[in-house]
């Protein structure tokens, strides 16, 4: 039957098939009444034979009402969960990920409760903060030079915190609460994006002292179904508020005023779900699209956001007063002396007295008792007889323990020399506590790692054994600070080690009470000295020199294409009218699997300014290999590529 001007929808499916993402036009039955855009749809998908859920992103008319349409099928629920700018904002994330717009969308929109939104009403009032909080936050704000010029104008900064606490709480957190506060008062809202669980209970105990408890959105993953799904009702109304959380908060459908990202740095702010998109990308295509204010601060300085400081494109905000750190370099030839074990005189004396007044925080590597065991003969490497993982101690003469699949190797012998005896070769946290233990006898020793998390630790005398990120926050600050353990941390295998410690090591330091001595132990060269100056900008930007030569990230994008051999090359090939450099291409090389048949590998390095291109070449490969594989459904009924942009670094 032919109507005139029958309404249609243009719906975004929620399916991760990449041959789906985009709009399909829908025809709207009478009897669904008004539609709103961004409410949740179920409607028809004829190849699949199935109903699957959608969301509704444009609403029209059309004349041409022969055009043969399916209708949609029902309204999941009338809450327009899909907002314009949110599918604005999942659309520029996809597309310069090379990804899906609905991948997205499911980091951010939470699975519909139906009795939390039967009770849920839009009609918050806006919430203002009292005039002595508004008083507090500016004086936090105006310790940083220039920073109240960028929040006022809505641009781009990098923060170096300052470390130490300020009534109680981290100054980083003090500085994120006051930031939102002022935000608050303007009448627009903010996202503050935090790595993990401990930084957003400090971050939450800053806001307490600033802000109003209505304002403050929680959004992570400790909250129950409920919780998240009313949290993310909040964000969708008009009333200004605070959105604290994890990565995903970045996608927060609030109209903001200003997108903070603490510590960067921190591998969990990147997505380890499709299209793999960091934090701190989002946070900028973010700031583009809301014209908002922008900061990312840490006590440290990426090299990532050092390129944008270096190209202008973010201010460098410092303390107006810079208070440093008393770091101590205990340098290996320190080490190398008789009396010195693993702990130096000067790092040993200076621990023994400062708990005399208070805690004392050793971090450490690793967490265990001794977490690798060597052959005691010909010291090769202990490993498991089944898996291959290394074999670890647990404590004093426990039972070797493989740490990859948790057998036990009761009767372990060497492959290389036939030997049955095992040495300890590393010292995890447990073992470097019962080493202090006796030699700091009568004082309390505190193990804090992954199988011992503690937050606090009060003021009495203490000697806390940390692994590096799970440091609790001492009352009053840590007395005195020491760092093992360096020299085995910069030995690890990735391009961005001597980066990554400087961070640990630095929001350690960061613990410390005012002029606390920090001693790093057995390392020098120049990521001691950036430590020992406080010079973490000048740090990251000798390594964006050496990367550059090499092209290697953040100098440049880089881009992982895997798949069978052919489809690969057919990648590559797509990828040559785009006029790369010739030396872009990095492979294809086989991947290590039991796949049938077998994988390839490629590495694809490209400037920024070519990112647009190669993303959408690459999801165009992508999709057309995705279509052939479903033809050819009873050959392979998996599709035979896979693209990702912008990978970690240890992962090169």
């Amino acid at each position: 039957m032919s109507v005139e001007g029958r309404r249609i929808a243009r719906v975004l499916l929620d399916s991760p098939l990449p041959q789906l993402d985009r709009l399909f036009d829908y025809a709207l039955p009478a009897e669904l009444g008004d539609v709103t855009i961004g409410v949740r749809v179920k409607v028809p998908l004829r190849t699949a034979g199935r109903v699957i859920e959608g969301y509704v992103v444009e609403i029209d008319t059309e004349d041409d009402a022969d055009r043969p349409l399916s209708e949609v099928d029902s309204i999941v629920s009338p809450v327009p969960v899909l907002p314009e700018r949110l599918h604005r904002l999942a659309r520029r994330v996809a597309d310069r990920a090379a990804g899906s717009a609905s991948d997205v969308l499911r980091l951010v929109i939470p699975k519909r409760q139906v009795r939390v939104e039967k009770a849920w009403t839009a009609d918050t009032p806006a919430i203002v903060p009292a005039a002595e909080l508004l008083t507090d936050a500016d004086d936090v704000i105006a310790h940083y030079a220039g920073l109240a010029e960028v929040l006022a104008g809505s641009e781009r900064a990098a923060v170096e915190a300052i470390p130490g606490f300020r009534d109680g709480v981290p100054a980083w957190a003090a500085l994120l609460a006051a930031s939102a506060t002022r935000m608050l008062a303007d009448g627009r809202s903010s996202i503050l994006v935090v790595p993990d669980h401990r930084d957003l209970d400090r971050l939450l105990e800053a806001l307490e002292l600033l802000t109003p408890a209505d304002a403050v959105v929680r959004f992570d993953s400790r909250q129950t179904n409920p919780d998240r799904y009313r949290s993310f009702l909040r964000t969708l109304e008009d009333a200004p508020c605070i959105v604290v959380g994890n990565r995903s908060a970045v996608y927060a459908p609030v109209t903001a005023g200003l997108v903070a990202v603490w510590d960067d740095g921190d591998s969990l702010l990147s997505e380890p779900l499709a299209p793999y998109v960091h934090a701190r990308d989002s946070a900028l295509l973010r700031q583009e699209q809301d014209e908002c204010a922008l900061l990312f601060v840490g006590h440290t300085r990426t090299t990532d956001v050092e390129r944008l400081v270096v190209l202008g494109w973010l201010q460098d905000i410092r303390a107006a007063r810079r208070v440093l750190p008393r770091v101590v370099l205990s340098t290996p030839n320190e080490m190398e002396q008789p009396t010195a074990q693993r702990m130096p005189s000067s790092a040993f004396l200076a621990a023994r007295n400062a708990t005399a007044d208070g805690p004392v925080l050793v971090q450490v590597s690793r967490p265990g008792f001794s977490p690798s065991l060597v052959c005691a003969e010909c010291r090769a490497p202990a490993r498991c007889a089944h898996c291959g993982g290394p074999l670890g101690a647990r404590h004093r003469g426990a039972v070797p323990v493989c740490g990859w699949c948790g057998r036990a190797a009761r009767a372990w012998a060497c492959p290389a020399c036939s030997s049955t005896k095992l040495r300890l070769a590393s010292s995890g946290s447990e073992r470097t506590a019962d080493e202090l233990g006796r030699a700091f006898p009568g004082v309390r020793v505190i193990v804090a790692d992954s199988a011992h998390p503690v937050e606090r630790v009060d003021a009495k005398p203490a000697l806390v054994v940390a692994t590096r990120g799970a440091e609790p926050v001492a009352e009053g600050g840590y007395r005195a600070i020491v760092l093992l353990d360096g020299p085995r941390m910069l030995q690890a295998p990735d391009l961005r080690i001597g980066e990554s410690c400087l961070r640990w090591w630095s929001n350690a330091a960061a613990l410390a009470a005012p002029n606390a001595p920090i001693h790093l132990v057995g390392v020098d060269g120049e990521t001691a000295r950036a430590l020992a100056t406080w010079n973490h900008a000048g740090y990251a930007r000798s390594e964006l020199e050496s990367r550059a030569p090499l092209h290697m990230p953040p100098t440049a994008r880089v881009a992982v294409v895997e798949g069978t051999a052919p489809s690969v090359s057919r990648a590559l090939i797509s990828l040559g009218e785009l006029a790369l450099p010739s030396d872009a291409v990095l492979g294809p090389v086989p991947v290590e699997s039991d796949d049938i048949p077998p994988r390839v590998r490629a590495l694809v390095r490209f400037d920024y300014g070519a990112g647009s291109r190669v993303a959408t070449t690459l999801r165009a490969s992508v999709v057309a290999e995705a279509v052939a594989s479903r033809r050819g459904r009873g050959r392979n009924p998996r599709s035979t590529l896979a693209v990702r942009l912008d990978i970690l670094d240890p992962e090169l």
